[in-house]
């Protein structure tokens, strides 16, 4: 039989993708490029905002079309199952908790209501990048998520799985551990286990290649910042790391249920910074969330000309179901919330450009990891930095190189 896979969103859903490969090629699929030749068809679905769920309801639409079977998982699959029905009314779904069923439900078997630990199951990874899922939920409860509703309370998976995983992705070719889940900050707070322990275990693992660490929570690495902070030791770990503010405003932060200070972010940032000069700091910001006046949203402005951020990821807030920022009254207006978004863009680019700027004449090592635009290669050197190469290279293999200009985005 065949399968065609799509995948969105975040690197969660890249290592359920690898998840899915793995247990439908062990069951002799052959995986193709035209979903229209395909047995089943399967789409893995974001919807942290509207119009992304908008996008994510148009795809399923026309790919109930085309496909002869539609099977759809991701976080859509968890919470807006009704919506899915009203555009693809023979599909059916496959909740992230459960796609270790994805071919009892192919074979038209009813879904169980039993978890398992994700590393224990099948992988494909035919990528120099290994997306692997170090733990599924998250136990924060912030106002406007709607991930968290989807994904569950945290679930931490065993040291020596995720381990075992990363042995075996490497051994397929992979040269790139990306740890993954919704806050890596409080893997392992559900079962006594050690950050420290899983970085130790994998950093031993012989063989040239790098490790990206994922999103965490600036309120989970309050909790434990010494501890966090030492992951970065470790010679295989790259020295980035992705803190999401949100907002630079404390009542916005309140009402956001962020269980941090705007200065308690500045000074994580900074206690990094001094460990870690060269860290590369990705931050995310919502703008125009309820009640967000004129000081609040200077605020954030403030903040961010403050901590200049390597790179800042700006969303305008969207109220999304089952939510309690959905309920929330003071709504900033489009108009408002457009120029602030048009603002902030310009500023953080700005900013991205002038971080970049102090690389320029200096060497790295650099791991060759995708083709860029052109004959182009993108690089990553140790603080994950995409360095554009414009020389043949070849993919997988460390090269040094010397930073000759920036932009906002490469250097």
């Amino acid at each position: 039989m065949r399968f065609y896979i799509e995948t969105y969103g975040c690197t969660a859903n890249r290592s359920d993708e690898s998840i899915i490969k793995g247990i439908l090629r062990s069951k002799g699929f052959r995986q193709v490029e035209d979903p229209a030749s395909a047995d089943v068809s399967i789409i893995l679905t974001c919807t942290v905002i509207g119009t992304t769920e908008q996008r994510m309801l148009s795809r399923i639409r026309k790919l109930s079309k085309v496909s002869r079977s539609l099977i759809v998982s991701g976080c859509m699959a968890s919470v807006q199952e009704d919506l899915i029905k009203k555009v693809a009314p023979e599909s059916r779904i496959l909740p992230p908790d459960k796609i270790d069923q994805v071919y009892d439900l192919i074979l038209g078997r009813e879904l169980r209501e039993l978890r398992v630990s994700k590393t224990s199951l099948p992988r494909c990874f035919d990528d120099l990048r290994a997306p692997i899922a170090v733990s599924e939920g998250c136990n924060f409860s912030c106002s406007y998520c709607i991930t968290s509703k989807a994904r569950g309370r945290l679930r931490s998976y065993p040291i020596d799985e995720i381990i075992s995983t990363a042995r075996r992705a490497l051994k397929e070719g992979a040269k790139e551990i990306q740890l993954t889940s919704q806050d890596l900050g409080s893997y392992g707070l559900d079962r006594g286990w050690k950050l420290q322990d899983l970085l130790k275990g994998l950093n031993s693992i012989e063989g040239d290649f790098m490790i990206r660490l994922g999103m965490m929570n600036p309120s989970s690495v309050k909790k434990r910042l010494e501890e966090i902070i030492s992951l970065y030791r470790f010679d295989k770990v790259y020295k980035f790391l992705h803190l999401p503010v949100q907002s630079g405003d404390d009542d916005i932060l309140r009402m956001m249920n962020r269980s941090y200070t705007a200065e308690e972010f500045v000074e994580m940032v900074e206690r990094f910074r001094s460990e870690y000069p060269d860290i590369t700091i990705s931050t995310d910001v919502i703008v125009a969330f309820p009640g967000e006046s004129d000081e609040r949203f200077r605020n954030t402005v403030e903040l961010l000309k403050r901590v200049k951020p390597d790179i800042t990821n700006i969303t305008r807030f969207s109220p999304r179901p089952l939510t309690k920022a959905k309920l929330f009254d003071e709504r900033v207006p489009t108009d408002v919330a457009k120029e602030r978004s048009r603002y902030l863009t310009k500023l953080c680019r700005e900013i991205s450009r002038e971080r970049n700027e102090r690389y320029v004449g200096r060497k790295f090592r650099a791991l060759v990891i995708e083709r860029g635009k052109g004959d182009t290669y993108i690089a990553r050197p140790s603080n994950y930095k995409p360095v554009v190469l414009q020389e043949e290279v070849r993919l997988g293999d460390f090269v040094d190189v010397e930073i000759s200009s920036a932009r906002d985005t490469y250097i």
